[in-house]
């Protein structure tokens, strides 16, 4: 236990150390209710509590995500930079857009041309409507300070469904 404690490791290593099976380690390491690794925060070692809302549809984080296109055959460090900055198939970014349910995890994604405020805002009336055909109903959306999210257009699309917009801290 003080070396689960002390490095932050599962069962397998101070199974070794102490000369028993890594199977009875586990035994022990339950039996003195210590989770797994996996379960703890990296840096203190105590257990992270994930948090979860009460009911379906109270709130919906959004958020978008924008990875890299790379074309077929690769990118700049297979083809070499010259090619790579020609950028021949106009790759660009790919705008996925998130919306994620606090309670159940359930989420709506869609790969979007951009993240304008009425791209935003038309995502959300579909995210809305998949999650009504799912049987959820929004209450809040959760999304950061972004440009689109500010303006009319969103605060608008909110509020004819009757969904409370939030934004995180800055």
């Amino acid at each position: 236990m003080r070396l689960r404690r002390e490095q932050k490791i599962g069962p397998a290593r101070p199974a070794a150390r102490c000369n028993l099976a890594a199977s009875t380690a586990h035994r022990i390491l339950t039996r003195h209710h210590l989770p797994v690794p996996t379960a703890c925060d990296r840096a203190t070692g105590a257990p992270v509590r994930r948090y979860e809302r009460s009911r379906p549809g109270e709130l919906i984080p959004i958020d978008v995500k924008k990875p890299g296109r790379i074309p077929d055959g690769g990118g700049h460090r297979t083809q070499g930079r010259a090619e790579g900055r020609r950028n021949r198939t106009g790759a660009g970014y790919a705008y996925l857009h998130t919306a994620l349910d606090d309670h159940s995890r359930l989420a709506y994604t869609e790969d979007l041309p951009d993240e304008t405020a009425p791209t935003c805002a038309a995502f959300l009336t579909r995210a809305t409507a998949w999650f009504a055909a799912q049987g959820i109903t929004i209450g809040r959306v959760l999304t950061d300070n972004a440009w689109a999210y500010t303006k009319n257009t969103w605060r608008q699309t909110c509020h004819d469904p009757g969904i409370s917009p939030r934004w995180t801290r800055p």
